[in-house]
C-alpha cells in the first residue's frame, strides 16, 4: 500500500517537473538548476498536498459549531502567512540549503562505515509481514518523540522565549498549528526528522506520517466546539483537549495537555486535564503586544529578542 502511494506521487511529480518546470528552466537557460528545481518542486507540491487536505478537514468544521466569532480576522491572517511560509515557501526553502548538504556528508560517512540505519522490521522480524503495525508502532514512536519536544518547549526558558510566540494567539484556528519562530521550526525539524532516522522509518512511510500528524495537529487548533467524549479523549487528542493547553491559564511552566496525538502520554506523565465541555479563552497573559497582533516579521524580532535575552539570563 505505502509503495504505491509512493509511486503515484512520484508520478505526479515527475509528470509535472516534465510538463511545466523543465520547459521553464530550459527557456530561461537555467538548466543548470534542475536538480535544485525538482527538489524545491518536492517541496511544494507536498506542502500543497498539506495545506488541501488540512483546510478540507477543518474549515468546514470551524464554519460548523465555533467556539469564538469575531468580526476582525486580520490576526488570523497573520497565522495564514505562517502556513504559507512553513508548508510553500521560505521554510522549505531554508531547511534544503542548510540540511542537503549535511545530509550528504552524513550519508557518505555512514556508508563508508558500512552502517545501515536499522528500522523496526529488522529488529522485529515479525513485523515484516505485518506493515500496518509496522506503521502504527513508527508513528507512537515519534508521537512520544513530540510530546518530549512540546514538554520541554514550556520548561526550558529560551525555548519557551521561542514557543510562546505559538500561545500569543487570542483568536486561535487551525492555521495557527504553524504559527512558530523559525528557529522553533528548525528545532522541530531536526528532532522529528533526526528521531525518524533514528529508529529507521521507511522514505515510502515518512510523507504519510507527516500528513496525519499534520492534519491531527492542525485539527487540535481548530475553532470549533468538539470533544471526543469521556473514552475518545483518552485515545486521540480533541480540540477540546488541546484548547485547554492554549488556554491563559496554561502557560509557560504551567502547561497541561502537551499530547500532540495520543493523550496516553499526558496521562502516562501525569500532565493531562480532562475537565469536559471547558472551552477557556487563549493566548498568553504575560506577551507583548508584538506578539499578540504584530504581523509574521515583527513577531519574528520579538521572539528573536526574547530568545536572545533568555540565554543572557542563563548565562
Amino acid at each position: 500500500m505505502f509503495d504505491g502511494m509512493l509511486r503515484l506521487y512520484d508520478s505526479f511529480t515527475s509528470w509535472l517537473f516534465q510538463a511545466a518546470v523543465q520547459p521553464t528552466l530550459y527557456a530561461l537557460g537555467m538548466m543548470e538548476w534542475e536538480d535544485d528545481a525538482f527538489a524545491w518542486m518536492d517541496f511544494f507540491v507536498f506542502g500543497v498536498v498539506q495545506v488541501l487536505v488540512v483546510y478540507a478537514v477543518c474549515r468546514p468544521l470551524e464554519a460548523w459549531r465555533p467556539v469564538e466569532r469575531w468580526d476582525d480576522r486580520r490576526v488570523v491572517f497573520t497565522d495564514v502567512v505562517y502556513t504559507l511560509l512553513a508548508r510553500l515557501g521560505l521554510l522549505p526553502l531554508i531547511a534544503f540549503i542548510l540540511l542537503s548538504g549535511v545530509q550528504a556528508q552524513f550519508d557518505g560517512w555512514m556508508a563508508d562505515l558500512g552502517w545501515v540505519a536499522p528500522t523496526l522490521e529488522t529488529l522485529v522480524p515479525a513485523l515484516e509481514t505485518r506493515p500496518l503495525l509496522a506503521f502504527a508502532l513508527y508513528v507512537v514512536i515519534l508521537d512520544f518523540g513530540e510530546y518530549w519536544r512540546h514538554r520541554l518547549q514550556h520548561t526550558i526558558p529560551w525555548w519557551w522565549a521561542l514557543h510562546s510566540i505559538h500561545h500569543a494567539q487570542e483568536k486561535m484556528t487551525f492555521w495557527t498549528d504553524d504559527r512558530n519562530h523559525v528557529i522553533d521550526d528548525m528545532i522541530a525539524a531536526l528532532w522529528f526528522g533526526g528521531l525518524a532516522l533514528l529508529i529507521g522509518v521507511p522514505p515510502g512511510q515518512f510523507p504519510l506520517i507527516v500528513i496525519i500528524l499534520r492534519v491531527m495537529e492542525s485539527l487540535s487548533h481548530a475553532n470549533v466546539r468538539l470533544s471526543f467524549g469521556r473514552i475518545g479523549e483518552r485515545l486521540l487528542v480533541s480540540p477540546r483537549f488541546h484548547r485547554l493547553h492554549h488556554g491563559v491559564l496554561s502557560a509557560g511552566e504551567e502547561g497541561r495537555n502537551y499530547a500532540v496525538l495520543f493523550p496516553f502520554w499526558d496521562m502516562l506523565f501525569r500532565t493531562g486535564d480532562f475537565r469536559r465541555d471547558v472551552f477557556p479563552r487563549t493566548g498568553d497573559p504575560e506577551a507583548s503586544p508584538a506578539l499578540v497582533q504584530g504581523g509574521w516579521w515583527h513577531q519574528q524580532v520579538e521572539g528573536t529578542r526574547r530568545f536572545l535575552a533568555a540565554f543572557r539570563r542563563a548565562g
